[in-house]
């Protein structure tokens, strides 16, 4: 492989976390890492003058008209002054062969991504276990879907200002993304914990149904359909409807190699899951980061402190 060119790591985060060391320890000589927060309450504040060679600490500052770690991603982008962009978050570990496997693919393929395997952490994160595996792992693999935990482009892939346009006027960081830019996945996966309580969980699944409902609505209303006709034969007849889907459930784990007994969870989760949809359709808000978000159209977000 050549040596990649210059390279930039955007990492949001407010806290300095086991990734920044992670990441900053893969850097070439002539890339450079930017930790991005809000402002100087975040604790990673703290660090600046203190990091890594290689290092920078970004304030995005707060976010008006689109999510915090949008407003992020845009800061980010604009500082940013390598010519190779990877994007990641600090909520996975990140081997010692990350960036460079990134960097490889990049020469191979093009703009990658990587595939994100969300495991729960409450009852009802582990409960949307399997349909976050389904829906998410799956969906990014066979979807050509950017993942921002870890994708790697060059500025010149897509048109950086109308992308950072729409950026600054959304939720989705990775869901705008796919929307100017062309990936194709690799079957790396990275195991993210989710929730955490089940407040936090259900934040995070309304939060998700309304990135689809708006990035891919036919997606969405595929989704809706499936959603009722599953949940309707589990009910009608629940032994093989049930077993069906559950060895749907964990053949997708086998193939995403998590071994983990939640695939079992499978038939619960296909009868809540329409009446989760219509809380989260019917909802319209969640909070995220510290703050509370009401989505009204693509392009239309109100924030509010939570």
């Amino acid at each position: 492989m050549t040596d990649p060119p210059p390279t930039s790591v955007l990492l949001p985060t407010v806290r300095w976390t086991d990734a920044c060391e992670e990441v900053a320890a893969m850097l070439g000589a002539d890339d450079e890492l930017l930790v991005i927060a809000d402002d100087d309450d975040d604790p990673v504040s703290d660090r600046r003058g203190e990091t890594p060679a290689g290092v920078e600490i970004v304030l995005a500052g707060d976010p008006d008209g689109c999510s915090g770690k949008a407003n992020a991603i845009a800061a980010g982008m604009a500082a940013a002054e390598g010519d190779r962009i990877v994007w990641t978050d600090d909520d996975f570990r990140h081997p010692l062969d990350w960036l460079e496997r990134l960097h490889a693919d990049y020469e191979r393929q093009g703009p990658t991504t990587e595939l994100p395997v969300f495991v729960g952490r409450d009852p009802l994160g582990t409960l949307l276990e399997p349909a976050y595996l389904i829906g998410g792992t799956l969906a990014v693999a066979a979807g050509g879907i950017a993942w921002g935990g870890a994708v790697v482009f060059e500025r010149d892939d897509l048109d950086e200002a109308a992308f950072r346009a729409d950026l600054e006027r959304t939720v989705s960081d990775d869901g705008t993304l796919s929307e100017h830019l062309e990936v194709t996945p690799v079957k790396r996966t990275r195991v993210v914990p989710a929730g955490g309580s089940i407040r936090t969980s259900l934040e995070r699944f309304v939060r998700f149904l309304w990135i689809v409902r708006y990035h891919a609505p036919r997606a969405s209303a595929v989704n809706v359909v499936l959603a009722v006709a599953f949940a309707t034969l589990c009910l009608a007849a629940p032994i093989p409807a049930i077993g069906f889907v559950t060895l749907l459930s964990g053949t997708t784990y086998a193939w995403a190699g998590l071994r983990r007994p939640t695939f079992l969870l499978t038939g619960p989760a296909a009868i809540a899951m329409p009446a989760l949809m219509a809380y989260a359709f019917a909802c319209r808000t969640f909070t995220w980061g510290g703050r509370r978000y009401r989505w009204v159209r693509k392009h239309d977000v109100r924030v509010f402190p939570d």
